[in-house]
């Protein structure tokens, strides 16, 4: 049986980001394990499982009865409450400015490499779940950037969708800080579809219980922190290639080991292209 590992913000993902590829590794019969930053359960974004919810770049529906349906079953089932934590998995990389600093990087690479020979080796695919949550704890996340260079070197798929693609963007060597999407083909969350007012944050962080700023449970940031069009272009370098396919229904890419997806309504074909790419070895899609 193929093991995935699938990676959600703990600040507000997308239903269908999650039900796309979650749904078709569960229809091939993949054993799923659900890994957040710090172990908490992951919420979706309410507009999300809001049947009807117009967005505002497309100017029509994207949240459809069947998957605020879904993505309410999924939430409110026990499949997401104990999701394996980030922050116990991989270790802390230690700041330049400490004593032994020469020493503690030693003691990181070898725990990090550790992980990387004896535990990822289980796992046969990393998928990253889209949703504006990403921006916050996925997409600087060094540990998360570890987990992703360990999937590279062991040449095992590794999707992403919306702005959890920001996540390959930043993904590098940590000495050579290149991006491990040089040269590659991707596509993303293009500029056309960002927000210029609405980008929120949701999640078990958000709630502190004095109802002010985050206290609610919500807060709108207005447009997205970063255009992540203009990221992916400067991280796939001139020999890349960043594809928006803007004005097409869909996005998805695959330039092995990556497959991106550009947003929700890419999601389901994503799911579809992952199992392709494990089940036949196609490595090449969508350019």
């Amino acid at each position: 049986m193929k093991k995935v590992l699938l990676v959600i913000s703990e600040w507000g993902y997308w239903g269908e980001e999650l039900i796309g590829p979650l749904e078709a590794c569960d229809a091939a019969g993949y054993d799923i394990t659900f890994l957040t930053p710090t172990g908490k359960k992951p919420t979706p974004l309410s507009v999300s499982y809001a049947p009807g919810y117009t967005d505002p770049p497309l100017g029509r529906s994207v949240t459809s009865e069947q998957m605020a349906e879904k993505t309410r079953k999924v939430d409110q089932s026990n499949r997401l409450d104990h999701p394996k934590s980030l922050a116990h998995w991989f270790p802390q990389r230690a700041y330049p400015s400490s004593a032994t600093y020469l020493r503690d990087m030693e003691a990181y690479y070898k725990k990090i490499d550790q992980i990387v020979a004896e535990e990822l080796l289980e796992y046969d695919a990393l998928v990253i779940v889209g949703g504006s949550g990403a921006m916050i704890d996925l997409a600087n996340n060094y540990r998360l950037h570890e987990l992703i260079i360990g999937f590279y070197k062991l040449n095992k798929p590794i999707a992403a969708e919306c702005y959890g693609v920001a996540c390959l963007a930043f993904a590098r060597d940590f000495r050579e800080k290149k991006s491990l999407i040089w040269g590659k083909h991707v596509t993303g969350h293009p500029i056309d579809y960002d927000y210029m007012d609405g980008t929120g944050f949701e999640g078990p962080h958000a709630i502190d219980g004095t109802n002010k700023g985050f206290g609610d449970g919500y807060i709108n940031f207005g447009p997205p922190f970063y255009p992540l069009e203009f990221i992916l272009r400067d991280a796939v370098g001139p020999e890349g290639a960043y594809i928006g396919r803007v004005g097409h229904e869909t996005s998805v890419m695959v330039d092995y080991p990556f497959i991106t997806s550009r947003s929700t309504a890419s999601s389901v074909e994503c799911g579809r292209v992952l199992v392709t790419v494990l089940e036949k070895g196609m490595t090449r899609y969508g350019w």
